[in-house]
């Protein structure tokens, strides 16, 4: 009896971590796809079964939903393809900065990672002000040098830029810890044999440092990767979209379908597309940054 109850006591402690995955997350995929094979609409009580029907919509291109829905995902792309190489090089610089024998890196330290910390209702509101045409602090220090003022989140380039400059001051700080775990985890026996050696700091970054943080980077880019396929608060909260649909990303487009358009069926077929979409990328980012990569 002892022994039977020694062999089932380690799943008595993954119970609970089971319970939430099932609850809030196998459920809500399982849902997702049951709910994208219906047409399932708020206000109808009728919720027939469609099968591949409300993807059919999304691949016609006669339809509505073709138009936003593959408009918003390539405004999606178009963020994922501004924001990553500036989120995971400018992680990596302030993690190099940082790691070095400052005075104050702590300090640094803190003051690079607290906007981390920050909601994104706080973080765009902010920005917000700042960037805004008539009052925003930016454009009058513009205007002090005798610039005229600029339509930051009102005219599409100015509204890309301000986005991804928005992001990249939000979060940068995570990746710049993880880079900076990373660094911390390299063997310093390394860099002395190289100097000793005669390796400059330029040698020994692209000898030592780069191919010691492949896991790291790889961990990253992957992670970032996702974060920016899902992103929602920023176009929502600063450009609403515009101007027009220019910088409507695929989350809002199916938060609209969902709650303002009440077709919830067309809203899960597009989430369930967007999924495969990041799960291919990732492989891809997978495939290409984990060669001789060692753990």
């Amino acid at each position: 009896m002892k022994l039977k109850f020694e062999q089932i006591t380690p799943y008595f402690f993954i119970l609970p971590h089971l319970g939430f995955f099932a609850v809030f997350l196998a459920f809500p995929v399982f849902f997702g796809i049951y709910i994208s094979m219906h047409r399932w609409e708020l206000l109808d009580w009728e919720k027939p079964f469609i099968g591949f029907g409300n993807f059919a919509k999304i691949f016609d291109s006669t339809t509505i939903q073709y138009e936003y829905f593959w408009n918003s995902l390539g405004n999606t792309l178009k963020f994922v393809v501004f924001s990553l190489p500036f989120l995971v090089i400018t992680g990596l610089l302030l993690a190099l900065l940082i790691n070095q024998n400052l005075k104050f890196k702590g300090l640094f330290r803190c003051i690079f990672y607290t906007p981390v910390v920050l909601s994104i209702t706080s973080v765009t509101l902010m920005w917000n002000w700042l960037l805004d045409t008539q009052s925003g602090l930016i454009n009058y220090i513009l205007s002090l040098g005798g610039y005229t003022p600029i339509a930051w989140l009102s005219t599409t380039e100015w509204a890309w830029v301000s986005l991804v400059v928005v992001t990249v001051w939000w979060t940068v700080g995570q990746n710049m810890l993880l880079f900076l775990a990373g660094l911390q985890d390299i063997a310093e026996h390394l860099y002395e044999a190289a100097k000793i050696d005669g390796a400059n700091a330029w040698q020994r970054f692209w000898s030592i440092t780069l191919p010691s943080l492949k896991p790291t980077t790889l961990f990253v880019t992957v992670m970032t990767t996702i974060a920016s396929f899902n992103v929602f608060g920023q176009p929502y909260m600063m450009t609403r979209g515009g101007p027009g649909r220019d910088t409507q990303v695929a989350i809002m487009y199916i938060q609209e379908e969902a709650f303002s358009n009440y077709r919830f069926g067309n809203a899960a077929a597009m989430a369930l597309i967007v999924s495969v979409f990041i799960i291919v990328i990732s492989i891809f980012q997978f495939r290409l940054l984990s060669s001789d990569v060692e753990y």
